[in-house]
């Protein structure tokens, strides 16, 4: 009987952060939560601040709690992307990092256009124009506060800050770079066309480490003060959405995910980047992951706005759960109200009803009132969005075309909005696994410690641990109208 490996995963995500253990048997994997925590961002004279050094703590108290469990065999960290941090000469951090909601970006593209353009920034990197991604940031940096880039002598994705501050060891992990519009989509290492047009300085960056890489062990200090064992630390795919990918329960070459928490990622798995004009126009965006794969994918905005709703309500003194709003919102009538997602004024936190209300009178459509009307105004929307993203993925990859839908993560558990996905993309939707990017962190360990011997393991495991629920399209005529009234809407 095989050896029961035991690893930790630490996932950061929007509103909170988590210590999850997993026990691997050497065919399913258990997952059990040692440690949430809220990770909230701090806004100090107008700046949002990551609020690093609690989460550190957090981190800290995961491991003393992961005492009861037993031995760990190795432990990592994921985040979102984009966000890093700033050291000096002396390893230590010049200041917070900088939350990539904060506005210090605005503008920055066209600023950033001025030296490198939209075209070559995107044939360099391979990644959807957003001005929240890393080289804007840097690009903010420069404008508003060169001082502190001059001082600075290494630049750190948050994952890759975590993963330095347990064992002082600095890298970049592949996946996490690949999200920072710095990276060569083909070589895979620090574009160095795009450094030197934006003028940063080649040696601020650390260098490039495959997803499943060993980085060292816990730092003997903090094994000392917490008294646990040297852990050894794994650079797993630190962006969150490629530990994501991982963890797709595919069997086929050709399929679809839709990645679907805060924000939601529509794509495919490929071998090869696509950094054609077609794809730059339709904002794909090329992400490196496990295994040298290519995330092929589209950046929507996602459960933020469900998120963000819900979080009014509660401050206007209306608490309700995810699934009551759910219940709300299929009691009401279809297609009243439509939006597009990534509509600009939807991004900002705040009062989302007030702004969805307006965007449906400025469209001269019917407003929505009960919060019911308001959850069901974005699932409908979200699911158009989402056929609309397809259709521009089949464009660029023909062979995505009438392929199954995985959805992953905190979607899976709005069976609503699987639902209306089936019935707008006019696909089967295979949900699950709800847990995906913890899943993938794990996933990733034990394929670098040669406990999973393939990705095609490594997904075996995850279809033999969590059974996926299967949704098939329906009311195709309805949902095509819809369709066509969106796509005007949103042209509005």
């Amino acid at each position: 009987m095989a050896k029961t490996k035991r690893v930790l995963a630490v996932d950061f995500g929007a509103s909170s952060g988590r210590v999850m253990c997993a026990e691997f048997d050497g065919a399913r994997i258990a997952l059990r939560e040692l440690h949430r925590f809220s990770n909230d961002p701090v806004i100090v004279r107008g700046t949002m601040y990551w609020d690093v050094l609690r989460l550190f703590h957090e981190i800290k108290q995961g491991l003393l709690k992961a005492k009861s469990v037993g031995p760990i065999d190795s432990m990592a960290v994921d985040t979102w992307g984009v966000d890093f941090a700033l050291l000096d000469g002396t390893g230590n951090l010049l200041e917070n990092p900088v939350h990539y909601r904060d506005k210090r970006t605005s503008g920055m593209l066209e600023e950033v256009f001025r030296h490198i353009s939209a075209a070559e920034l995107y044939a360099a990197t391979g990644n959807q124009l957003m001005e929240i991604n890393t080289a804007f940031q840097l690009r903010a940096v420069q404008r508003r506060r060169p001082d502190l880039l001059a001082r600075a002598e290494t630049l750190l994705m948050m994952p890759d800050l975590f993963h330095y501050m347990l064992t002082g060891e600095a890298c970049a992990e592949v996946s996490i770079a690949s999200t920072t519009q710095l990276m060569d989509a083909q070589t895979q290492d620090w574009s160095q066309e795009v450094l030197k047009a934006l003028g940063l300085p080649p040696s601020l960056f650390p260098h490039i480490v495959p997803s499943g890489t060993r980085i060292g062990r816990l730092d003997a200090q903090i094994a000392e003060e917490l008294g646990i064992e040297r852990i050894p630390v794994i650079a797993v795919a630190g962006h969150d959405t490629q530990s994501a990918m991982v963890s797709v329960p595919t069997k086929k070459e050709n399929f679809v995910f839709l990645s679907c928490g805060t924000w939601s990622l529509l794509g495919t798995e490929l071998r090869d980047p696509i950094l054609t004009e077609k794809a730059r126009l339709a904002d794909y965006t090329n992400e490196r992951g496990y295994g040298g794969r290519v995330s092929f994918l589209k950046n929507i905005i996602g459960l933020w706005l469900v998120q963000e709703s819900r979080r009014q309500w509660m401050r206007e003194g209306r608490s309700y759960a995810f699934g009551e709003l759910e219940q709300m919102a299929g009691k009401t009538k279809p297609f009243q109200s439509l939006v597009d997602p990534d509509a600009p004024e939807f991004v900002p936190s705040g009062d989302l009803p007030k702004r969805i209300r307006a965007y449906c009178e400025r469209t001269h459509q019917h407003i929505p009132q009960s919060e019911g009307e308001i959850i069901r105004c974005i699932d409908e929307s979200l699911a158009l969005k989402y056929r609309a993203a397809l259709a521009q993925l089949e464009d660029c990859v023909p062979e995505t075309r009438g392929a199954e839908i995985h959805i992953l993560g905190g979607g899976v558990q709005s069976g609503l909005l699987c639902q209306m996905t089936a019935d707008a993309c006019g696909r089967n939707i295979l949900a699950g696994p709800i847990e995906a990017t913890v899943m993938g962190n794990v996933l990733v360990q034990l394929l670098a410690s040669g406990a999973l011997g393939s990705l095609e393991e490594a997904r075996q495991a995850v279809r033999d641990s969590e059974p996926c629920r299967t949704y098939v399209p329906a009311d195709p005529a309805a949902w095509d109208a819809a369709y066509e009234k969106w796509k005007e809407i949103v042209a509005c």
